[in-house]
């Protein structure tokens, strides 16, 4: 109990002291010349057009981003639907330790979260204006907590237009499902009006460091974008199936990846397992629900350009999970393996130092809090940051990175990697472990393999040592 107390004490005496740095650094100053910031961060999307991992996907804004980027290409998730994954990125604590591991626990309306400052607020604490729009936390705030993080009531707007009735892919899934072309006008999209008000913001005059924060809907379902990004592709001629789905890849999964393969229920099997039609045309309807991020990406990047602030401008750009496009015969996201852990992750320097530079360093999303604290001179937070800062891979790429990828989902569930091996465990003891090197698309199950029992048991050490009570939810 002493131990405990005084623990809390220091880490009350080391905040004080950090907002004090922080807030002298720019009140002393007769001009304030740390970095602005932009935070894109776009929603259930995966690889395949950032990477270019499939053929023909068209995204020339993210295209450019990367050129002038430095470009994480083994970056992750720590949770691998929404909620999670965004309170794990803002908070700077896994899953494991607040217990936010599961779409609808709703974390920020949870006691575990009352004594964690989430960096928009401490962007504001610091000095900065703070302005935010779209998708950002997914979840109710408190009126306190939106207060603090932000000077202007973030626009929302949710997931519409919705696909219409007689483009619905199979009838029981309802209006989230199908592809389908909007004749209406871009304003339709919250999606085009959030980015509109960031690019309104952008063209203003700013008296101070800024923090702008863009969260886009797309490409998540439902897959409608306007007519123009449809047209981008030739349905039939898609490259189909995916590379990365094999028919007989489930023969080694253990039935608790099975379990998470198959959580919506019959949606393989009445798409993509019966009917490759109607898969071909989720892919299509995904294809253009991409573009149509991109372009919206690719909006606040002019403006940014335009605005005179892009050489003293740090700009992020990631996903809060990946997706399947029926990898391990699942579509969506909250599983285990790389189509739902790994993610677009780039971070373009002030100046475009180290532009286009590829890492293969295992970051992760909850990296971003402290590699936005160190960059930025912000107050140190109350709760302990489980992240490490980027900042020196950034600047310095061949400086080394010390740790895995962690992803979470569920109690006692977890997969890590170190780009080379993906070693999964589930909550029963069952194991996959993938040489990535030799099978990028994770066909084959290894973990009984003797030959790799050593990268396994190095793997394995990965594991947390302490799961907190899961805050509820549910799956998928």
């Amino acid at each position: 109990m002493l131990h405990s107390n005084f623990v809390m004490k220091l880490r009350q005496i080391l905040s004080t002291i950090g907002l004090l740095v922080g807030l002298s650094h720019f009140a002393s100053a007769t001009h304030d010349d740390r970095p602005n910031v932009v935070f894109l961060i776009v929603d259930d999307m995966n690889l395949f057009g950032f990477l270019h991992q499939e053929e023909g996907l068209l995204t020339p804004n993210m295209d450019r981003l990367r050129d002038t980027g430095v470009t994480f290409t083994n970056g992750v998730c720590n949770a691998p639907s929404c909620v999670p994954s965004r309170a794990s990125l803002f908070s700077g604590q896994y899953p494991f330790t607040t217990g936010a591991y599961l779409n609808g626990s709703d974390p920020w309306t949870k006691p575990v979260m009352d004594r964690v400052d989430t960096w928009p607020e401490q962007f504001k604490r610091g000095g900065y204006a703070v302005w935010g729009g779209g998708k950002i936390f997914h979840t109710q705030i408190t009126p306190e907590r939106k207060e603090a993080a932000f000077d202007n009531e973030p626009m929302t707007g949710g997931f519409g237009p919705f696909v219409k009735p007689e483009d619905r892919l199979v009838e029981n899934w309802g209006k989230w499902w199908g592809a389908s072309a909007w004749e209406g006008p871009d304003s339709d999209f919250p999606d085009n009006r959030n980015t509109d008000a960031a690019v309104e913001f952008l063209q203003q005059d700013q008296e101070k460091p800024f923090c702008l924060m863009l969260g886009l809907w797309r490409p998540h379902t439902p897959f409608t974008a306007p007519r123009r990004f449809f047209e981008l592709y030739d349905k039939d001629e898609l490259s189909f199936p995916p590379k990365s789905w094999r028919a007989d890849d489930m023969e080694d999964v253990p039935a608790m990846g099975k379990h998470l393969s198959s959580v919506w229920g019959e949606r393989w099997e009445e798409t993509g397992g019966n009917d490759p039609e109607l898969w071909r045309e989720i892919m299509w309807g995904y294809y253009a629900a991409t573009s149509f991020a991109d372009y919206n990406i690719g909006r606040v990047l002019d403006a940014l350009e335009a605005s005179g602030h892009a050489d003293n401008t740090l700009v992020v750009l990631v996903s809060d999970n990946g997706y399947h496009l029926g990898e391990k015969n699942h579509f969506e996201k909250s599983t285990l393996w790389s189509a739902s852990a790994r993610i677009p992750f780039t971070v373009r320097l002030p100046d475009g130092a180290n532009a286009g530079t590829v890492n293969e360093a295992t970051v992760g999303l909850i990296d971003l809090y402290p590699t936005l604290v160190e960059f930025c001179g912000l107050p140190a937070p109350r709760q302990s940051i489980e992240g490490i800062s980027m900042k020196g891979i950034l600047e310095n790429p061949g400086s080394g990175w010390r740790r895995p990828g962690i992803t979470v989902y569920e109690e006692d569930q977890f997969s890590v990697t170190d780009g080379r091996f993906r070693y999964i465990r589930y909550e029963d003891g069952t194991e996959e472990l993938y040489e990535l090197a030799n099978d990028p698309h994770e066909f084959s199950n290894r973990a009984d393999d003797p030959v790799l029992a050593e990268e396994k048991a190095r793997l394995k050490t990965w594991k947390p040592e302490r799961w907190a009570p899961t805050l509820g939810g549910r799956e998928g």
